[in-house]
């Protein structure tokens, strides 16, 4: 059976630019719009086996791509300090003084442009 990782749609996310145009868009079929080997086979013209070559090729691509770069997990551990610092700021609206109260809405304006740009 061919299961689906779908951590590779967020490596898709990050890196499907490298790939070929056909690789990606079959990707795309297949981890963005949920279609089955079969579909994407018919209507790419190709057989299933030659889309779950193209499939299985681009996520070893892309795979290699995250272990030389680290971009998405690198992504993860920065929304996860965020989040983890929007938790502290709600902590200190809601048990600050005014002088914190300002502070942390500085704090919440920074972390929004930071969470923005991500």
């Amino acid at each position: 059976m061919f299961e689906k990782d779908l951590t590779v749609g967020t490596l898709l996310d990050f890196y499907g630019e490298v790939l070929s145009e056909h690789a990606r868009s079959i990707m795309e079929c297949y981890y963005c719009d949920d279609l089955s080997l079969g579909e994407i086979a018919e209507n790419e013209g190709i057989s299933r086996q030659g889309v779950r070559h193209i499939i299985k090729k681009a996520e070893a691509d892309l795979r290699f791509l995250e272990e030389k770069l680290g971009l998405a997990a690198r992504f993860a551990r920065l929304r996860e300090a965020a989040g983890a610092l929007q938790d502290l700021v709600r902590d200190m609206q809601q048990s600050g003084t005014a002088e914190t109260q300002v502070f942390s809405e500085r704090l919440q304006a920074c972390l929004d442009t930071i969470l923005k740009n991500a």
